[in-house]
């Protein structure tokens, strides 16, 4: 599992991400140890040893430094993207979080947010799972971890865009211009299609999905699917992955869902091999492992 791989810069000195070079350096591992699968493996049910690259959240990234190389190597991931923004034309809450943290630190964010946010809104912060769950395998420092669990998983969702709105608008400039920086473009995602890659569905808005009723849990995987096909047609390969992730960030229901949809696969947050037994009985909730665990997956610190 994959998200930024990029190079460093001078306007984000607090970003999170995998250098570009340690990203080719640890392809080359994998290359020399394993053996990188195209994705149908799981489709078939194909129980082989190797390795499957997943990418998460659609970012300019995965076109920028990612698709050259895996070009390159002629070897195919599954690019899983949140599709929100195309409509809204501005970014995902989950994605401003990351853009303000990487721009100001976690300690100048949380002091901002403090000051929006009060005690009522956080109707979720009793949740054990979210407390004790989230954010620890990353190294991040105590207020950045704060303020994460606070605006990814504590606070009411009917509250979040509205504080969002405002740290946006005091913080960043023109975000429909940065909105088109960030992400793929549909052209993008049409290239990257041809040229072998898998795009997969990330959800619309990037929510938790045990936080969601049926209802809303649905129209997020719906209007996902829906926007894919819209740009690439109906797809063979129909895969999915939670945001997030971790068990905690869904329910059966969703598994139920996605069998609904028609999804092959879906991608949880779980250190370990897949088995046997997951592709028959928990495809919609395979394990999957961070890239950091790997050798050359350490996240860049400028």
């Amino acid at each position: 599992m994959y998200h930024y791989i990029r190079k460093p810069s001078e306007e984000y000195p607090f970003f999170k991400f995998l250098h570009i070079n340690d990203f080719k350096k640890q392809l080359d591992y994998f290359q020399e140890k394993y053996t990188i699968l195209h994705p149908s493996v799981l489709v078939d049910k194909q129980l082989q040893s190797g390795v499957i690259l997943t990418f998460d959240d659609g970012v300019k990234d995965h076109f920028n430094f990612v698709l050259p190389e895996l070009m390159k190597r002629k070897i195919s991931g599954i690019f899983y993207v949140s599709t929100g923004m195309y409509a809204n034309k501005k970014l995902l809450d989950v994605h401003r979080l990351h853009i303000l943290l990487g721009k100001f630190g976690g300690e100048f964010i949380y002091k901002q947010i403090m000051a929006c946010i009060n005690q009522s809104m956080l109707v979720d912060a009793h949740i054990e799972e979210f407390k004790t769950l989230t954010y620890t395998s990353q190294k991040n420092d105590a207020f950045t971890v704060l303020v994460k669990r606070m605006m990814n998983y504590f606070i009411g969702y009917q509250y979040r865009e509205a504080v969002m709105d405002i740290l946006m608008k005091d913080l960043i400039a023109d975000e429909e211009k940065l909105c088109k920086q960030f992400y793929l473009s549909e052209n993008d995602i049409k290239q990257m299609h041809s040229a072998g890659m898998i795009i997969g569905s990330h959800t619309a808005q990037h929510k938790v999905m045990s936080k969601l009723s049926l209802v809303e849990q649905e129209k997020e995987i719906n209007d996902s699917f829906s926007f894919i096909d819209s740009v690439l047609g109906k797809q063979s390969i129909r895969t999915f992955c939670y945001p997030y992730g971790g068990f905690h960030t869904f329910t059966s229901d969703t598994e139920k869902l996605l069998h609904q949809y028609n999804c092959n696969y879906a991608f949880n947050v779980e250190p370990r091999d897949i088995e046997w037994n997951d592709l028959i009985h928990k495809q919609q909730a395979l394990p999957r492992y961070d890239c950091n665990v790997f050798p050359y997956g350490k996240i860049w610190e400028n």
